[in-house]
């Protein structure tokens, strides 16, 4: 049961993250790139430290270094995925970033030397061709950009690969308000190094602010967190990536994008990418208990 609960509660994360597409692009329309950052990350910080204060008195050294890790490579990826929208088109921004689908199993063979589950594997490449067909719609061309955002992919793929790591040693919910303190503390600098500090707010801005810090950040995180404790990190980021999928659907109800047969293709392979990854095992593991019954 605890398997499923945490596969699902992966699946509202992505659907959250994927309205997050829709929220963000009304968000920049009044604040900049960096003043989204440290807005969210502020303000989901101050949430989770008003809901569970009282959890700091048993922070321990550990959790206080691995939550600063994962905030770290959090910022990281965020502010590479902005810079390089700068440069790039949104739809190879989006298809780039998704590229962490494939790296996070070959983090955990390099450095760890963990096997390779040849069905999430193939889950892995058959959805960075479902969100390729999803989200690319020009060149396939690199430029600095797209350098940028496959930077973001890595670094998405690294707090990916050691969230599932760390949480399965401990609190949840502690190691994210260390995390989150982290991002807050280094979007807050940035955003003050480059002058950006907002001298007005309109309330369509404050109101997107408010839903990407609540749901996009506080409660997205809380459960992909915690979802780390009864799933693996390959299986994890495909049910992620499924955000591309929710983030088309969302954009086609209220952003008003055409749908087409490509986007619908897309659509399919990565929902086809999760079966593989998440029916095949088992049945595999159920035909081999079968046999050695036999014997």
């Amino acid at each position: 049961m605890k398997h499923y609960l945490g596969d699902g509660m992966l699946l509202i994360t992505a659907i959250v993250w994927g309205s997050g597409f829709v929220v963000t692009d009304i968000a920049l329309q009044y604040l900049t790139p960096y003043q989204v950052m440290a807005g969210r990350f502020v303000l989901a910080t101050l949430l989770l430290t008003l809901t569970f204060g009282y959890k700091f008195k048993a922070f321990t050294k550990s959790v206080w270094w691995k939550g600063t890790i994962l905030g770290t490579f959090l910022f990281l990826a965020f502010v590479l995925q902005t810079v390089g929208l700068q440069h790039t088109t949104p739809s190879k921004n989006a298809f780039l970033t998704a590229v962490n689908v494939v790296i996070v199993p070959i983090i955990a063979y390099l450095l760890y030397k963990r096997k390779i589950d040849r069905f999430e594997m193939v889950g892995s490449v058959i959805t960075i061709v479902g969100i390729g067909l999803l989200s690319l719609q020009s060149s396939m061309t690199l430029n600095f950009g797209d350098v940028l955002s496959l930077a973001c992919a890595v670094a998405f793929a690294f707090d990916i690969f050691y969230t599932n790591l760390f949480i399965k040693e401990e609190d949840p919910i502690s190691v994210t308000i260390v995390q989150f303190i982290t991002a807050s503390l280094l979007s807050v600098v940035v955003v003050l190094i480059k002058g950006d500090i907002p001298t007005s707010l309109e309330s369509e801005g404050i109101y997107s602010i408010l839903y990407l810090a609540v749901f996009s950040t506080t409660i997205a995180y809380l459960f992909q967190n915690k979802a780390h404790k009864y799933t693996t990190a390959s299986k994890a980021t495909i049910i992620l990536s499924t955000e591309s999928f929710f983030g088309m659907l969302f954009s086609v109800l209220f952003l008003h994008e055409v749908l087409t047969a490509r986007m619908v293709t897309g659509a399919v392979l990565i929902m086809v990418a999760i079966l593989i990854a998440e029916l095949k095992p088992s049945f595999l593991k159920k035909q081999s208990v079968k046999k050695t019954y036999e014997k």
